[in-house]
């Protein structure tokens, strides 16, 4: 009788506990059904009315005020048009949201009626027309509904939110503004950070990431390959830029093959070549844009280090002093950190995923080659655990139409990507907000 009674015990402790889950999740999407017809009216607000990276004045008021109004202390002009609201709810973790806020230049081509018809000037004062390409919009709204969820149940959860809405991701400029401007120092300091982002090859209705290094660190900049210019009619007199170059181009290719471990992701690219006027007129100067795409620190310096060797060695062997050898300038402040999605935090949250959407609905992708400046929240606070995931945006029937050869779906960054509203935005709340909850809660 005994063990009956221990047995039904432990049962109904454990039913209680998936009844309560599954209450949880009940209360989260009826919280986003109460308030889904608005969150679409702000989405596509935001996607029409997208502006660009250093420019988002009426994007970051509005998203403040959205903040505000659910009871946030909102702080704006934090490095450029950032945010940053806090809400207390007792004692507890602190956890930093991030969403970045700005669009790309180029134009609409969806032909839906709250596509972009919106233009700028850029930096360098050319006219363009701008659109939210990339999914800001989504990130925006998706944490405008994920505050209105964590009001709505605070007393399921106890700690502070500090939500950050930031500018610049596209340029790799936001985060580091931020961070100078006193983020992690004017605000609470948080225990954890959590960003999403839409993915443009996963079905909506499906969350993923990868544990460790997610997104490269990317240096950009370029090698400058001094020479003796002259007739092309008389190479023998010059030290040709031109060729030096190109074996430049092939060492640094093949160091990537020969050098680095195929198991350690590494990528260079020279993107522009630029020297001379004419056919046969050897310049004096070749001017190549590099960009460097790794995973691991120690990587990125063993390459930058090969990279200066084998220019010095170029110079040498073309008998040009050292004030003439070809030379590697990275600009740091285009650089972006790789983002490195804690482990142990990524087991938590996995598992807060799996439960909400069914373990067939989460993914482990391979780590990405490009960059996202979430990873300078890593690199300034090492610390810190914080986990950027990825939110399926494609409906499942073009991906499978995709595989079938069928259809070409647009990725982002294209005229033609939309996200699949409805599921991408419920997703994207449902699973923010679960993994809050469960953070707050130690869970």
């Amino acid at each position: 009788m005994k063990n009956f009674i221990s047995v039904f015990i432990f049962l109904f402790v454990i039913s209680s506990k998936a009844f309560g889950q599954s209450d949880a999740v009940n209360d989260i999407n009826n919280i986003i059904d109460d308030h889904f017809e608005s969150l679409e009216v702000l989405y596509k607000h935001f996607h029409a009315n997208p502006e660009l990276s250093l420019q988002e004045e009426n994007t970051s008021h509005r998203l403040a005020e959205e903040l505000r109004h659910l009871g946030f202390s909102v702080t704006e002009q934090v490095g450029g048009y950032g945010i940053a609201g806090v809400y207390e709810n007792g004692d507890g973790p602190v956890i930093l949201v991030r969403s970045d806020m700005d669009a790309l230049p180029m134009r609409e081509e969806t032909g839906v009626p709250f596509a972009s018809s919106a233009t700028a000037v850029t930096i360098d004062g050319s006219e363009t027309y701008v659109m939210h390409a990339c999914g800001h919009d989504m990130h925006m709204t998706t944490m405008v509904g994920t505050a209105k969820v964590l009001v709505q149940l605070r007393d399921q959860w106890s700690g502070t939110l500090v939500f950050i809405g930031q500018p610049a991701e596209e340029l790799f400029l936001g985060a580091r503004a931020m961070i100078k401007d006193g983020l992690f120092e004017r605000f609470p300091q948080p225990d954890y950070m959590l960003a999403l982002h839409v993915d443009s090859a996963m079905p909506s209705g499906q969350v993923g990431f990868s544990s460790g290094y997610a997104y490269a660190n990317v240096d950009m900049g370029e090698i400058v390959v001094k020479g003796r210019g002259g007739h092309g009619a008389y190479p023998n007199y010059t030290v040709d830029p031109v060729v030096m170059a190109s074996r430049i181009v092939l060492d640094l290719h093949t160091m990537i093959s020969r050098e680095i471990s195929a198991t350690d992701p590494a990528n260079i690219s020279i993107g522009s070549i630029r020297g001379g006027s004419s056919a046969n007129i050897i310049p004096n100067e070749v001017r190549m844009e590099i960009a460097l795409n790794v995973h691991n620190e120690n990587t990125r310096e063993r390459l930058i280090r090969r990279i200066e060797e084998k220019l010095k060695a170029a110079g040498i062997a073309e008998g040009l002093s050292e004030d003439e050898w070809p030379q590697l300038i990275l600009n740091d402040e285009t650089r972006v950190a790789s983002v490195y999605n804690d482990p142990e935090m990524g087991e938590r949250v996995r598992h807060t995923f799996q439960r909400v959407l069914g373990p067939e609905n989460v993914y482990e992708p391979l780590p990405f080659m490009y960059g996202e400046d979430f990873g300078e929240y890593n690199h300034a606070m090492p610390d810190i655990p914080g986990i950027l995931f990825g939110v399926g945006s494609i409906p499942p029937e073009d991906i499978k139409a995709a595989e079938a050869g069928l259809k070409e779906i647009p990725t982002t960054h294209s005229p033609l990507y939309l996200p699949d509203l409805e599921p991408t935005l419920r997703t994207g709340i449902l699973t923010m907000s679960s993994a809050i909850i469960d953070l707050m809660n130690g869970n």
